[in-house]
């Protein structure tokens, strides 16, 4: 598994729009083949500030993610509402070693 977390943080008047687009790009996400979970959270005491994580079943699944339509519709509609640049950090995961996903 390949996991993804994408930090975001966005301008205060944008929220709940970054929110209603975030969720489109994640519901269609999650019905390709190579992505196993996309997880879209709110931060509690700033909700200004997401994480998006991201759970890939092959290292080739996130270059075929970020070649669909609806990545590059969220990408393109939400730019300009970030305070500053998303910041994506890698992970693998260890254990579990089989997740069954």
């Amino acid at each position: 598994m390949n996991i993804v977390h994408v930090h975001v943080h966005v301008k205060p008047e944008f929220v709940e729009v970054f929110k209603q687009a975030t969720l489109e790009n994640a519901s269609n996400s999650v019905l390709e083949e190579g992505i196993a979970r996309f997880d879209v959270l709110q931060q509690n005491d700033d909700p200004t500030r997401f994480i998006l994580v991201e759970v890939y079943k092959t290292v080739e699944a996130p270059v075929a993610h970020k070649e669909t339509a609806h990545y590059a519709k969220w990408r393109d509609t939400v730019a300009e509402m970030m305070a500053e640049p998303r910041q994506g950090i890698k992970f693998n995961n260890i254990y579990p070693e089989d997740s069954g996903w």
